[in-house]
């Protein structure tokens, strides 16, 4: 009873009215995927009265050759032509598909050492088709061609399809599908050469991610290609299975590389359009050279140069492979910065109030050697030796502490997929630092940080992303001043409380300056602590819309003050990473900050 009232839909459905210069193309009783079919096998309008009288004499035969690929073996076509001197001729078709054919049995069975193969077991789990499904040739089709296309990308080259079939009952309207598939033994992953690079043997061997002799797969050549592509030396990489010079079962693999320019230089513009201290428009221009391969050796350099009226800043990194080219490097890096942190605010006594003057200014010069290897257990660990002198002024005195920072630092990121905008992943990070007197620093000093970040996402539209950040500096209470700015805990920005600008929160001083002014500065904490929970809906795959509260603080023992943001955003997923708007609000006034408000462009990956 059900199978005649759907077929009395359809019979009613028009799904398309098509007209040229020569037919009008008028269909009834199929719509959805049996339209998209009809319409295909039908094929393009006539151009010509030959090619009409053709169309019209095959129409049957191309619906009913369409009907059969969906399961339908009991169709009827009514056909009607309307035939004019000087107008199109018209074509109607009305179609009863019948009753559908449906599937009863479905065998899919595999010999060979794919058998075993887990991915194999992975698919076969994976298939959506079963008995009772309505039969259709094309998913039958696909899903050959994916078993083949899986036993060609595991290495299955000799394998054959012994039993191919479907079994179709038109009295009962049932099918019976059968698949039986040898796959023959597994090849394996011979010698693999490389040609078009001046790089050292040895680097290129060290980044062949599988042994001599590996089972074959597509996705260890991809490995070695992502492996190629992560060190920067290279423009352009083909990895080529030469499954024609198979030598037994090893495939030997041929890998051409194209070297990167010696030189590149790239150049960027922006502007920093003021914040809540200092609302004036800054413009920056920033350059960075690269020297992707700067000898045999694989040795290369990053240098960055930005010029900003209060910001200029200049780094230099030189790195060298170690034991592995992107798991054991050394870098040597040098620069000189000036940045700017917190509020400076003079007291008012006419209207009683504090006034911003500015913000605390330090610079930097540092010089810093630096290992970072990554572990088997995909963890980053770093430990580092870095040389920093600081000037600044605060409370009116100047200073200009050295310190020697003996660091180390652990982290590890996972991601639920490989995109740029992961549905789920994890990263945490862990660093020690530390300083003494005895080893040419001003002061004692260890600093301990901690960060995390969580996302998830739940019945595919809705994404949780949630992040904490907690750090501490332990030192002699006398002793805070002289710890640069730079080694102080700030908050604020994008990454942190999102209502405030970056790096303008946190424990503040006063003192009296020469003109005996009351100052106030916001000159950094002891203590960070912030945390954050975001929502985020997508609208479309390429578009989600947010909301998001940040909570937390850089503080003292004696100065505690909570601070809380709320926003929202929207966030526009790009081939290059997702580009986000967000505009927060800051829910409390400080004693340096009034309840501001901030706009955040930003773009890249979430982790």
């Amino acid at each position: 009873m059900t199978s005649t009232l759907l077929i009395a839909c359809l019979t009613l459905a028009t799904f398309s009215v098509r007209a040229n210069d020569w037919l009008d193309l008028n269909i009834k009783g199929v719509k959805s995927s049996l339209a998209t079919n009809v319409t295909a096998h039908l094929g393009s309008l006539p151009d010509s009265a030959v090619q009409r009288r053709a169309f019209i004499f095959n129409a049957q035969d191309n619906i009913e050759a369409a009907m059969h690929s969906m399961g339908y073996y009991h169709s009827k076509v009514q056909q009607d032509v309307v035939s004019h001197d000087k107008k199109p001729w018209q074509l109607n078709l009305v179609i009863d598909p019948g009753t559908p054919t449906l599937i009863s049995w479905i065998d899919i069975q595999v010999k060979g050492e794919m058998q075993t193969d887990p991915l194999f077991e992975k698919w076969l789990s994976q298939l959506k088709i079963r008995p009772g499904d309505r039969l259709n040739h094309g998913v039958y089709d696909d899903i050959k061609s994916q078993l083949l296309t899986l036993a060609l990308a595991r290495g299955y080259f000799d394998g054959k399809f012994d039993q191919a079939e479907i079994l179709v009952d038109r009295d009962f309207n049932t099918a019976k599908i059968s698949l039986y598939y040898d796959s023959g033994k597994r090849y394996h992953i011979g010698q693999v050469s490389f040609t078009g690079s001046t790089l050292e043997p040895q680097i290129l061997e060290e980044l062949v991610p599988f042994k001599l002799d590996a089972p074959y797969s597509t996705g260890n050549l991809g490995q070695l290609n992502r492996q190629l592509l992560d060190t920067g030396y290279f423009s352009n990489i083909k990895v080529l299975p030469l499954v024609d010079h198979v030598d037994g079962l090893l495939v030997p693999v041929r890998v051409e590389l194209s070297p990167k320019p010696n030189h590149s230089i790239e150049l960027g513009l922006g502007a920093d359009i003021g914040n809540t201290v200092d609302n004036n428009l800054e413009p920056r221009l920033r350059v960075t050279w690269r020297t992707p391969q700067i000898n045999k050796y694989g040795h290369s350099q990053e240098t960055t140069a930005e010029w900003s009226p209060d910001k200029p800043k200049f780094l230099t990194t030189y790195t060298i492979p170690l034991t592995h080219p992107l798991d054991d490097q050394l870098k040597i890096r040098t620069g000189m910065l000036r940045d700017k942190y917190g509020v400076t605010q003079v007291y008012n006594s006419e209207d009683r109030n504090f006034n911003n003057t500015g913000q605390l200014e330090a610079s930097k010069m540092l010089f810093a050697v630096i290992r970072q290897q990554r572990l088997q257990s995909k963890w980053l660990f770093n430990y580092s030796a870095e040389v920093m002198k600081e000037t600044y002024q605060q409370s009116g005195v100047d200073y200009d502490p050295r310190y020697v920072l003996f660091g180390t630092s652990l982290s590890k990121t996972t991601r639920g997929d490989n995109s740029l905008d992961p549905k789920s992943g994890f990263f945490q990070f862990y660093s020690l630092e530390y300083a003494d007197p005895s080893l040419g620093s001003e002061v004692r000093l260890t600093r301990l940080q901690t960060k995390f970040k969580w996302i998830n996402t739940f019945f595919d539209k809705h994404r949780i992303v949630s992040r904490l950040d907690m750090a501490a500096n332990l030192t002699n209470e006398n002793s805070l001043e002289n710890i640069p700015p730079s080694l102080r805990y700030f908050a604020g920005g994008d990454q942190s409380i999102r209502g405030y600008s970056y790096n303008e929160l946190g424990p503040s001083i006063d003192s009296i300056n020469e003109n005996g002014e009351t100052v106030r500065e916001v000159v950094g904490g002891r203590y960070l602590m912030v945390g954050s929970l975001e929502y985020q809906y997508y609208v479309t795959p390429s578009w989600r819309v947010a909301t998001f509260i940040d909570a937390g603080n850089a503080f003292d023992v004696n100065q505690i003050e909570l601070v809380t943001s709320v926003g929202a955003g929207i966030h526009w997923i790009s081939p290059i990473g997702p580009v986000k708007l967000d505009v927060g609000v800051g829910l409390k006034e400080t004693d340096t900050i009034s309840r501001p408000w901030r706009i955040h462009i930003t773009m890249g990956a979430e982790l």
